[in-house]
């Protein structure tokens, strides 16, 4: 083979690696874009105040009620503090005994409350009721189905939902005692 043949066939072989390079960079490219343009299409609308809260059914697993299903349109009529929470997150633990306090008094009014657990197992969320002493509803959800539903971020978060099923305002991270009295003042039914 001749010098000349040699240097023809190396020109080939990096034009040949080039033109698969640039083929593989495009197929990288393409899915890049197919996968952005894909996620801009997916429903990722947040709930916003005013919209319908999405009705959703969960087992409770309260010692009294357990296996008994809890419905949010089972509710209609009624304010609702929607509260999404886990055993492990401090700033749930540090509310959980305000939303307990205010339980009783706003129950007799006309509002629920329901926090629904983002545990992985319900033994954890068992000792936690049994700890704080919690009487209010607190269904499971072990899928993470609900969360997703009202595309929850950071935990705790709450959705507060007037009778008319509509969210009147939505928090996210824990409350004081003052502000929780606040927002189940807004949600109350009238009579």
């Amino acid at each position: 083979m001749s010098l000349e043949e040699a240097k023809k066939k190396k020109k080939n072989k990096k034009r040949n690696r080039f033109i698969f390079r640039t083929a593989i960079l495009a197929v990288l490219i393409g899915a890049i874009v197919f996968a952005l343009i894909s996620n801009i299409q997916a429903d990722n609308s947040v709930y916003q105040i005013g919209d319908d809260a999405p009705d959703f059914k969960l087992k409770q697993i309260n010692k009294n009620n357990k296996e008994e299903m809890i419905q949010l349109s089972d509710f209609e009529g009624k304010g609702v503090m929607l509260n999404f929470w886990g055993t492990w997150c401090k700033p749930c633990e540090e509310e959980m005994p305000y939303m307990q306090a205010l339980y009783p008094k706003y129950k007799d009014k006309g509002i629920e409350i329901i926090a629904v657990s983002l545990d992985n197992t319900e033994l954890a969320v068992d000792s936690f009721i049994d700890k704080y002493d919690l009487t209010f509803p607190i269904p499971h959800d072990k899928t993470g189905e609900v969360m997703d539903l009202y595309k929850v971020g950071p935990i705790p978060s709450s959705f507060f939902i007037n009778p008319d099923g509509k969210i009147e305002r939505i928090i996210n991270g824990a409350l004081t005692l003052e502000k929780l009295d606040g927002y189940l003042q807004e949600i109350l039914p009238q009579k």
